[in-house]
């Protein structure tokens, strides 16, 4: 069970920098990563696109000119990697270096820079990749599928754990090949590709949960198709009836059409037909009721596997809401103490809404040094587009609907979200905010007047009580905001002096 409502104390989370050196057959990549372990917030990421796996359908060997940009790239990142005072780092090769003739050359070359190249099996990819779900999705459950230029690799995720995985020579940089006999033989080959290593051997209807490049793109697609109000990638789901446009689509739109979409990237562009392809056979084959895009991957799941189980059980949204919280506080932060000093409004809640109420709670004083004008705004943002794991796509508009009016916005335009989450949760939201809100200013931003303060619903009124010395707490300040919030839940203020 991860932590949620933080009743539970999490202990100090330890800040260092950690970096992963990813050599796939598409790109080789350096993520560098700084913040509390379970959560690390990338603070650096940069790939090139080497094509290291371009070669081996010719002769089987990665070629001279993109080995010789690969290593480039890599006596790049070793350097940087030092300077950067990364503490750990790892460095990985996948499917094109351990499939090469000549993948013992690059790696002994790579030596030579001081990196160290651990050669992944196509198990160990596989696993890395489960993990790097669970990181992001503790609660997942299904089948992680890792989609790299080489290789496609299958995991099964379940109660924290990844069990049956397998690696197979799906990659994009094969497709076309494999497709060149239309899609009915194309699916006949996957299929035979999968029972032969047991697949799906009883693991059917159950989600895919997409890892990958060029699965994004193939979201990215589709948030420009169905026009989403909000395109964040990470979590967002797809309904097995989405792949009937996305299919049409990648057929039906030429590359410089793809290319233009917001965010993608030629090479991905130009793999969108395939991956749209072989996403088809999967859901087929495995009988898929829906898939959900994971950010999280490979390079996350390598660090998730390096932590210890108490790490691990902890919550990513809570730590790093925490984290941030604590790091753009004015004051020492106490976000914990407001969730539970709102919590006498908000019985009966759902325990997903009441953790993302947490969460708000841990961010209630990011904003202070935004402009006043746009500290709502400020809000917004960082609900809607933080760097969060662990929240899906109505928590993150909740949590920005909160901040939003937690900075001042309750009674501004919040941006329209259609259908993705419900009117009575966002008015929850609001009044989560509005709570927030009376705690800061009546506390000024500092925790000791909480404990000599209670907020109740009690005889269909809004109380709040302030106990003996402390009663010059009370002020217009305080009692219109106060007044603010009753009015949200449907309630009269009451100011009570013990």
């Amino acid at each position: 069970m991860i932590e949620t409502l933080g009743l539970l104390r999490t202990s100090k989370q330890a800040v260092h920098r950690s970096a992963v050196i990813d050599i796939g057959s598409n790109s080789v990549r350096l993520v560098v990563y700084e913040g509390p372990a379970r959560a690390p917030a990338v603070i650096f990421n940069e790939k090139v696109a080497a094509g290291l796996g371009r070669g081996l359908a010719i002769d089987g060997r990665i070629a001279d000119e993109d080995a010789k940009r690969g290593l480039t790239a890599l006596r790049r990142y070793a350097l940087l990697a030092k300077h950067m005072e990364v503490k750990n780092l790892q460095c990985v090769a996948t499917a094109a270096v351990r499939d090469a003739e000549n993948g013992p050359e690059f790696i002994a070359a790579a030596a030579e820079a001081g990196l160290k190249i651990r050669l992944l099996s196509g198990e160990e990819e596989a696993e890395a990749a489960g993990y790097g779900v669970l990181s992001a999705i503790p609660d997942a459950h299904g089948i992680a599928v890792d989609l790299g230029g080489g290789s496609l690799e299958l995991a099964e995720v379940a109660n924290g754990q990844v069990g049956r995985r397998a690696s197979f020579p799906l990659g994009v940089l094969r497709l076309p090949a494999l497709r060149k006999d239309g899609q009915q033989t194309f699916e006949r080959a996957v299929r035979k590709m999968l029972r032969t290593a047991g697949w799906p051997g009883g693991m059917t209807g159950l989600p895919l949960y997409l890892v990958g490049g060029s699965w994004r793109a193939l979201s990215r697609l589709d948030l420009e198709l169905t026009q989403d109000p909000l395109a964040v990638l990470d979590q967002h789901s797809l309904p097995r009836a989405a792949l009937r446009r996305l299919v049409r689509a990648t057929n039906r739109l030429t590359f410089e059409e793809l290319r233009a979409i917001p965010g993608m990237a030629s090479n991905r562009a130009a793999a969108l037909p395939d991956a749209a392809a072989l996403l088809a056979a999967l859901v087929n084959i495995l009988d898929v009721p829906e898939m959900t895009v994971s950010s999280s991957g490979l390079r996350e799941g390598l660090l998730y596997q390096a932590l210890d189980a108490e790490t691990r059980a902890q919550d990513p949204l809570i730590v790093a809401a925490e984290f941030e919280g604590r790091r753009l506080a004015r004051f020492a932060p106490h976000g914990r103490a407001i969730t539970e000093w709102i919590a006498p409004l908000f019985t009966g809640e759902a325990p997903a809404d009441s953790r993302v109420r947490l969460a708000a709670s841990l961010l209630s004083d990011v904003a202070w040094s935004a402009n006043p004008d746009f500290r709502a705004e400020r809000g917004t943002e960082i609900g809607l587009h933080g760097n969060w794991r662990g929240i899906d796509i109505p928590g993150r508009i909740l949590l920005a609907r909160a901040l939003h009016a937690g900075f001042g916005g309750a009674d501004s335009d919040f941006p329209d979200m259609g259908p993705l989450v419900a009117p009575e949760r966002l008015a929850r939201a609001r009044q989560w905010g509005l709570a927030i809100r009376l705690a800061q200013r009546l506390t000024g931003g500092v925790e000791a007047p909480l404990k000599a303060s209670h907020i109740a619903l009690v005889g269909g009124k809004l109380r709040l009580s302030l106990d003996k010395g402390w009663h010059h707490l009370a002020g217009e300040s305080v009692e219109r905001r106060l007044r603010s919030l009753a009015q949200a839940l449907d309630t009269k203020p009451d100011m009570m002096l013990l």
